[in-house]
């Protein structure tokens, strides 16, 4: 029995095992992922984003109960007791020596009428802890959502290089098997043939780079999305394929589009606001406090009883009195009773009793914790000050840095562009030459050499400004596919 008990606990862990590992890393089905599935995914399984999401939701809470604190606080307790020996009765105040059941109920409330205003500021103050952190999470979100685009894109460069690549190799087999045959012939020296098989072999190789370059690219990018990784995974060509054209923002309208919209700096610009909050509430903390409670209670106990009138009869005292009979006795009129428990239900409705009270707390000498306070307040205050210029200035440095690099990537795209246009017409050219034997193949394979670099050039330029622009994008919070 034990032996199947532990089979089926191991079979349980191995499955809760598996389970966990198969959603720390969700599988891809799709062949053809586009951007926006990629986006979506990335940011579906990004831990930073998910950190940052629960963050913002704890500061959520921390605003929903700062606003409660506006509501009364309602509090009730239940006492059941058993005292054995000599003990207080509840009932009569008296001494006991018997086992007594006692039990005590309570209902109190409570509600701050004045504070100096500390509960709305702090109501105010964890509403924009929120609404930052929602910057926050929003920041976050760009973030990954940047950092995917770019490794997107790396993907689409790295294959256009594999079609240049290919093509550069393909190219040059076809030169190889012309000039073989022409060697056979005579018509050219054996020395051309052996360098179109050097070139041939040097494309192969850098077809073989291509190709490598290619998949880690797809690794990084998969990485990123936190997915297996899988060869037949492609990616939909859209964003890359676009014309180059000229960015349309100046670095002005970058600049101030980026101020009022880049979530790091509104970020920063709402904690100032928290902290200004903040001040007020430790200001607060210095000035009285009127407050309002009232408690409703009940009690029980075992030992209380009431006396029942039973009879009465004639009880002979040791007075007398002198009768024309004689000396008569005096007697008395005693009444009988009988103790009788009082019942739960009953003690329960009549040992009710009820308090009000209006209360005013004043600080005067609290080990000057409130006046600290304040002034530790108001260095967070200026701490938050700084960091909020800091970041603007930040946020400046970086958008000229990152305009200056989109204008200098798009200059060597369009001077590119040209270089291309003319070693394509050297090639064109010498390509004729070199078939009619006016040309060595040394100097064709420069020629080769000068067009296949300059193509490699230029597919790094494209996408090196497609790059460049997705980060000016990303600074003014309106990063698009």
């Amino acid at each position: 029995m034990m032996k199947r008990l532990f089979k089926w606990f191991l079979v349980l862990t191995v499955m809760l095992l598996i389970r966990e590992m198969a959603s720390a890393q969700q599988v891809v089905t799709d062949t053809v992922l586009t951007l926006q599935q990629c986006l979506d995914i990335g940011i579906k399984n990004n831990l930073q984003i998910k950190r940052t999401e629960a963050q913002m939701e704890a500061s959520r809470i921390y605003w929903q109960q700062a606003r409660e604190h506006l509501l009364p606080a309602i509090n009730g307790s239940v006492n059941h007791s058993l005292s054995e020996g000599r003990s207080l009765n509840p009932f009569t105040n008296g001494y006991l020596n018997q086992p007594i059941t006692s039990a005590n109920y309570n209902l109190s409330g409570s509600l701050i009428l004045s504070s100096g205003l500390t509960l709305q500021n702090s109501i105010r103050q964890t509403a924009l802890d929120y609404q930052a952190g929602q910057m926050d999470f929003e920041q976050a979100k760009n973030d990954i959502t940047l950092n995917l685009i770019i490794a997107y894109l790396t993907v689409l460069s790295n294959e256009d290089q594999l079609t240049q690549a290919n093509t550069q190799a393909l190219l040059t087999q076809k030169q190889e098997e012309l000039t073989e045959t022409k060697s056979k012939d005579g018509a050219v020296p054996p020395s051309q043939l052996y360098d179109l098989k050097g070139q041939l072999a040097n494309d192969q190789i850098g077809v073989i780079n291509a190709q490598t370059a290619l998949t880690v690219a797809k690794l990084d990018l998969l990485q990123i999305m936190n997915v297996n990784y899988r060869k037949d995974i492609r990616f939909q060509r859209q964003a890359a394929d676009a014309a180059t054209t000229v960015y349309s923002q100046s670095i002005e309208d970058v600049y101030n589009t980026s101020l009022n919209n880049f979530a790091f700096v509104k970020a920063g610009t709402l904690r100032r606001q928290s902290a200004e909050k903040s001040l007020q509430v430790a200001k607060g903390a210095l000035l009285p406090t009127l407050s309002l409670s009232g408690g409703l209670s009940t009690n029980y106990s075992s030992a209380a009883q009431r006396s029942l009138f039973v009879d009465s009869t004639a009880v002979l005292t040791n007075q007398f009195i002198q009768t024309t009979s004689g000396r008569q006795a005096v007697y008395t009129v005693q009444p009988n009773y009988t103790n009788q428990n009082i019942g739960y239900s009953e003690q329960f409705r009549n040992n009710y009793s009820t308090v009000i009270s209006l209360g005013l707390n004043i600080p005067i000498l609290n080990y000057f914790q409130n006046r600290n306070r304040v002034k530790l307040a108001k260095i967070d205050l200026q701490t938050t000050r700084y960091e909020e210029q800091a970041n603007q200035v930040q946020l400046k440095v970086n958008v000229d840095q990152a305009y200056a690099n989109m204008t200098a990537a798009y200059n060597r795209y369009q001077l590119l562009t040209k270089q291309v246009d003319a070693y394509a017409e050297s090639y064109r050219i010498a390509e004729i030459r070199f078939e009619a034997g006016a040309l060595t193949s040394v100097e064709f394979i420069i020629v080769k050499g000068n067009l296949d670099k300059a193509k490699v050039n230029l597919i790094n330029a494209r996408y090196d400004y497609l790059v460049r622009t997705k980060i000016l994008d990303y600074y003014q919070g309106k990063l698009s596919l």
